[in-house]
């Protein structure tokens, strides 16, 4: 599990996050190079850089399979003890353009800013001992969600992760409760999408039916 970071060593979201997006907006980076600058960072900043581009839409395709499948490797590893994540050739090879990044963080700029500066220690004990345990479990329940290719089903997972990051990351009790209520928003969307896509999937043959009796009669 992650360890609390002195404060002189912590640095700004916003900062990180210029200086992974920095470069040519022609260009495209990779899963991987995201890795290589971040080594070294606690698993939950880096769940928080991969995460935060499916909090607020950006128009990227697969966005949240993209970066929901390597948060998924990279919380098992936590749990598994992992000192230091990586993740296989195949999933660090996709890219993001890196334009779209950088015009991604200055519409969220003021968001996050925000974001930060409400995150601090606090109510610890929903973020140690069993309930830490139980919250990096929520945290990889609502990970896999994401990274599923269900439309129209990003936003409630992806600020459950968000919030459950933060909540490691700062021993911040508060961003716990919230995650776990994004949570319970996730399970009640995802099975009302679920049920939905499913009555629509039954209905396909009928309509494939009718659509073929008013066309050749």
């Amino acid at each position: 599990m992650p360890h609390d970071r002195p404060e002189a060593e912590r640095e700004s979201l916003i900062d990180l996050l210029q200086q992974l997006f920095a470069g040519p907006r022609e260009a495209r980076v990779t899963v991987a190079q995201l890795m290589d600058d971040m080594k070294g960072r606690a698993y939950p900043l880096v769940v928080v850089v991969f995460d935060i581009p499916n909090c607020i839409p950006t128009g990227i395709p697969w966005l949240s399979t993209i970066t929901g499948i390597p948060i998924v490797i990279l919380l098992l590893q936590m749990l598994m003890g992992y000192e230091a994540p990586s993740l296989p050739a195949f999933i660090g090879t996709k890219s993001m353009p890196r334009g779209r990044l950088q015009d991604f963080l200055v519409r969220a700029r003021r968001w996050i800013v925000r974001l930060e500066n409400a995150v601090h220690p606090r109510l610890s004990g929903w973020t140690t001992g069993a309930a830490g345990f139980w919250l990096s479990i929520g945290l990889l329940f609502n990970a896999v969600i994401l990274a599923l290719p269900i439309p129209f089903d990003n936003f409630p997972p992806a600020w459950a992760v968000m919030f459950f990051a933060l909540a490691l990351l700062e021993r911040d009790g508060l961003m716990a409760l919230a995650g776990w209520v994004a949570t319970l928003v996730t399970v009640a969307w995802t099975a009302l999408l679920l049920i939905f896509y499913s009555e629509v999937m039954a209905l396909v043959p009928t309509f494939g039916r009718q659509i073929k009796d008013a066309v050749f009669g």
